[in-house]
């Protein structure tokens, strides 16, 4: 797979996770990527993102998203809101698209490990 075609995924799926945890309650059909509520997060938008090398407005869009994760996990008072403060934090201290990948795949595994 592509590196950017990678990015892309792992951007998407970061995002789906954090408003699957954010948005998603028991007993109503799951958040899917389809669904409207990712209209903002599409693969398209992150797509478009990574190929215009647009870093700042990735950070933007996965900010807006950990921070419903962060505000849904109690903060970071709570030890869940603690590990992604810390992995938001990581992924925030990134300074350039090439370091994008280790940041993100451990902000994506984390967020699918707490939904």
């Amino acid at each position: 797979m592509h590196k950017n075609s990678l990015q892309e995924l792992h951007l998407k799926t970061a995002a789906l996770f954090s408003l699957k945890l954010a948005y998603e309650t028991e007993g109503q059909s799951p958040i899917l990527r389809d669904d409207l509520v990712m209209g903002d997060y599409q693969r398209d938008v992150f797509e478009l993102l990574v190929r215009r090398g647009d870093f700042e407005g990735i950070q933007v869009k996965v900010r807006e998203c950990m921070g419903l994760a962060l505000e849904t996990a109690g903060s970071v008072d709570k030890p869940l809101g603690r590990e992604l403060g810390r992995l938001v934090g990581e992924f925030a201290g990134i300074q350039a698209m090439e370091q994008l990948g280790t940041p993100l795949v451990a902000l994506k595994d984390y967020l699918k490990d707490i939904q």
